[in-house]
């Protein structure tokens, strides 16, 4: 015989599931094929996000990334590979649209790399901006985020890379309703060009199609990926985190709120 769930009982349960996962932050980081250091642009994020006790999956579904394993659809959990006590990677390329909807959104993958993935306080999800847009739109029906995620936006201090990496974020501002960034740029510490670049693409930004290019953080390509980041990548990070802070604090409200329900309700 099966008994009846008794719907007060069952919109408490909803309201846990539905907060279960908020404590995964995740980061938009945006791939540019015209960038020679784009791994190490990655490994000096994930430093700093060490350094601050936080545990970091690095999902790649860049243009060069690996394929995405054939176990990823059935449990991608499975997929997963620690690399550290601190960081894991997923090789993701061709991943995301699998989850799809009707509206075209794919947020679809992200719920499921949080239930794949519950160890991780940080997920940088690392693509290209059409496959960003799909993800983290706040335009598509049904997709909208309570707070929209901040892109990270890669680039070298030669033409190419900046030319694309300004297209990138104009095309998340318009196409996705994204129009905050943070500028990773790999530049030598004694280049001529990096301020003027930074500058230059928040000028941009801002004139062209109303963003705002929030911080910028320099890595240097021939650094030691394992040494103490930057003070201007230090900051980048901790804003993030502090972000995350404001999710957990909501998000433990929420659980509290279901659990007093599920007690009132019984």
């Amino acid at each position: 015989m099966t008994l009846p769930i008794d719907p007060r009982n069952d919109q408490a349960e909803g309201l846990r599931q539905m907060f279960a996962h908020t404590r995964v932050r995740f980061i938009p980081v945006v791939s540019n094929p015209h960038i020679a250091f784009g791994g190490v642009m990655l490994e000096r994020l994930c430093t700093a996000f060490a350094e601050r006790q936080a545990t970091t999956l690095v999902v790649d579904a860049a243009e060069r990334a690996g394929e995405a394993g054939e176990m990823a659809l059935v449990d991608l959990g499975q997929c997963i590979e620690r690399l550290s006590d601190r960081v894991s990677y997923l090789a993701a390329r061709g991943l995301p649209i699998r989850f799809v909807d009707a509206s075209g959104s794919t947020r679809g993958f992200l719920q499921r790399i949080a239930e794949g993935a519950p160890h991780c306080d940080v997920v940088l999800v690392h693509a290209s901006s059409p496959e960003l847009c799909r993800l983290f739109s706040q335009k598509r029906a049904g997709a909208a985020w309570s707070e929209a995620p901040c892109p990270i936006v890669l680039a070298e201090d030669h033409p190419d890379s900046v030319t694309h990496a300004y297209a990138a974020m104009k095309l998340l501002a318009n196409r996705a309703g994204l129009v905050v960034f943070d500028l990773m740029l790999g530049a030598a510490p004694q280049s001529p060009r990096a301020e003027r670049i930074a500058i230059k693409l928040a000028s941009c930004t801002e004139i062209f199609f109303g963003g705002v290019l929030r911080s910028s953080a320099r890595i240097d390509p021939a650094g030691d990926a394992a040494e103490a980041p930057g003070e201007d990548l230090r900051r980048l990070v901790a804003e993030r985190l502090r972000g995350e802070r404001r999710d957990r604090a909501a998000s433990s409200s929420a659980t509290n709120a279901a659990r007093r329900s599920s007690v009132e309700f019984s």
